[in-house]
């Protein structure tokens, strides 16, 4: 990956509804160049996929929770249904398989204390865990999607 890649992935990582002509202008390519390393970039799997960031509160998300969990098993089996119910709950946003005192670490989205209580309950209820500690974000003071990306070349 070059000096002009990572270009186009800081400026694609602050908007990505910016046009080809803007994106080109602004790495300095003519438009086909630019568009085919798009490409190629989205081929690698370096570029993944491109979203609209929502805000949580405007859609009635406000409270976010991260979730401490400690396995009470470390088998393959227990691994792969962890994830699964995890990746079946919705109100999950990042999961999280960590090193030290925590075995895995998730970021969940839900409406309010209630909303919450109803995951724990089926996130408790789905597999045998040994611990759940839950930690309750009171205010979201810095949020990005977007990597530190190096656009000079050294």
């Amino acid at each position: 990956m070059d000096r002009i890649d990572r270009k186009i992935i800081f400026e694609l990582q602050r908007d990505a509804t910016v046009s080809i002509a803007q994106l080109a202008d602004r790495v300095g390519l003519s438009q086909t160049p630019c568009w085919k390393r798009i490409q190629k970039l989205e081929q690698a799997g370096v570029i993944r996929g491109r979203v609209a960031l929502v805000d949580p509160d405007r859609i009635g998300l406000g409270l976010t929770v991260f979730v401490e969990v400690e396995a009470s098993d470390h088998s393959p089996s227990w691994r792969e249904a962890f994830t699964k119910a995890v990746a079946a709950m919705p109100e999950v946003m990042e999961v999280y398989r960590m090193a030290g005192d925590v075995d895995y670490l998730l970021k969940v989205a839900a409406a309010d204390m209630p909303a919450f209580d109803t995951f724990y309950k089926r996130l408790t209820e789905a597999l045998e865990l040994k611990n759940v500690t839950s930690q309750f974000a009171m205010e979201r003071i810095k949020f990005s999607t977007a990597y530190p990306v190096n656009t000079v070349d050294p």
